[in-house]
């Protein structure tokens, strides 16, 4: 078969798209997503919106897990990103201006003396940095981390999410690490006691746990009780920094002062994929502070030109435009607005968050019984409801008003709404009016997963023959 050119990738049909991806990349998740036709194509995107091959505008509202501050395309940032065209992107054997302003701004932008940084390609890699900094500046190998927690998928990264889901099929994992409750100072303290701990990795507010604020002051005590105990403390703002939640980062607000801090998402203005961890001075020399250390942990792309570039005006289109304050201020009337559904419906568990981070969580179905003749398809359902409940929310929010959302990996019960922070008023106003419709139309999960049944038993049906 003759391989695929750009033109003709570009004119796939819906269809054809599907199959190649059932066939090449993950059949499973092709599945999954068309149960709640989480499958539409499509082809432009501009600020919050998306648009379909029929032209409808879509609201994204799940702005890529918090990547999308700046919202998608922002001509600002592909206009750095053509700034730097004709620049070497990838060049070992100098060192990059580019790269040397971002690190720059990035120590002055940050908290306390954080200073020198380290550039890499995503979430997962910066975290595997943090981590490694710290077993050699510290010269320990254990690690603690919160239950609920999410730091990514590779290795290193999975060893320290809280999730046995994940866990699991990957063991053994890097060891020791050791979980504890998130906001519980005590069992921390247990096992920072040994002094034998590394670091302690936490994220200041729980993303895929399901928007998790800690306790007051519990960031700013373990922070202590860390250096008490000689260990690191690591502040994964991966999904939280750079305004989401209202501040540039968000253990401003706890007034925490990590000792190193893994940045990603949306430092590449949602277009391009860079990660960092920044630390202090004293740290950085303590692990590579020697031409014999220097070149112990690299990343081939970490730090070209093209993410530098956009990196660096991402962070002046937020200062420049203040998205910090609009982050509160927008936050604070959705999240008004959004308890006042709470005290109406019932069907809407809880609301939380900061900014524009905000999570949605809804009472647990019922189980449904005795309505189907065909097991399979009844376990497969129920097994849905229980598992993915926010799913059938967000698949009535895509399907009949067009808003994107998407469950918390960690709790499914909760949706996430993290919209680019130069949403408008007006749209936050259409997804409040959406919801309520959701909300008004369903008693409970069994009206919804009923409303729906049709169409997944269909396509269970037609899967399992």
């Amino acid at each position: 078969m003759a391989p695929i050119n750009l033109e003709q990738a570009l004119g796939l049909s819906q269809g054809e798209i599907k199959e190649m991806h059932s066939q090449y990349v993950n059949a499973s998740l092709v599945t999954l997503l068309s149960l709640i036709n989480f499958d539409t194509p499509f082809i432009s995107a501009q600020g919050v919106s998306v648009f379909d091959d029929q032209g409808n505008e879509y609201l994204d509202f799940l702005g890529a897990y918090g990547a999308l501050n700046l919202g998608h395309n922002h001509p600002q940032i592909l206009d750095a990103i053509q700034r730097v065209k004709t620049m070497p992107n990838l060049l070992q054997s100098s060192i990059n201006g580019i790269t040397a302003a971002l690190a720059h701004n990035l120590s002055h932008l940050t908290p306390g003396n954080l200073q020198r940084s380290f550039f890499c390609n995503s979430g997962a890699e910066a975290v595997e940095g943090a981590l490694k900094l710290a077993r050699i500046a510290t010269g320990r190998q254990k690690f603690v981390h919160c239950h609920n927690s999410f730091h990514g998928k590779t290795f290193g990264a999975l060893s320290v999410t809280g999730r046995e889901k994940y866990q699991q099929p990957f063991r053994p994992l890097i060891a020791p690490s050791i979980g504890v409750p998130f906001g519980d100072l005590e069992a921390l303290q247990d096992h920072l006691r040994s002094r034998d701990v590394a670091a302690f990795i936490v994220e200041p507010i729980q993303g895929e746990g399901g928007i998790l604020e800690p306790p007051k002051g519990y960031l700013a005590k373990a922070k202590n009780l860390c250096a008490q105990y000689g260990s690191l403390i690591i502040a994964d703002e991966v999904q939280t920094g750079f305004g989401r939640t209202g501040a540039l980062f968000a253990c401003e607000t706890e007034k925490l002062v990590p000792d190193i801090l893994c940045l990603a998402k949306s430092l590449g203005g949602g277009v391009m994929p860079i990660g960092a961890y920044i630390t202090t001075d004293e740290i950085w020399r303590k692990a590579y502070g020697t031409m014999e250390k220097a070149l112990l942990h690299t990343s081939t792309f970490g730090g070209n030109t093209t993410a530098c570039a956009a990196a660096l005006k991402t962070i002046e289109v937020i200062m420049e435009q203040d998205l910090c304050q609009q982050a509160r201020e927008k936050g604070s009337y959705f999240l008004t607005h959004l308890n006042n559904l709470k005290e109406k419906y019932p069907l809407l568990k809880d609301v939380r968050g900061r900014g524009l981070m905000i999570g949605l969580e809804f009472q647990p179905p019922e189980r449904i019984s005795g309505k189907y003749s065909l097991k399979f398809t009844m376990n497969v359902i129920n097994k849905l409801a229980q598992a993915y409940m926010g799913s059938l929310v967000a698949g009535e929010l895509l399907n009949k008003h067009q808003i994107i959302t998407a469950y918390t990996l960690n709790n499914p019960n909760v949706i996430r709404l993290e919209p680019p922070l130069i949403v408008t008023y007006e749209q936050l106003d259409r997804v409040l009016d959406a919801l309520e419709e959701v909300l008004s139309n369903h008693t409970g999960f069994f009206s919804m997963v009923g409303s729906g049944a049709k169409n997944i038993i269909s396509k269970l049906t037609h899967t399992k023959s």
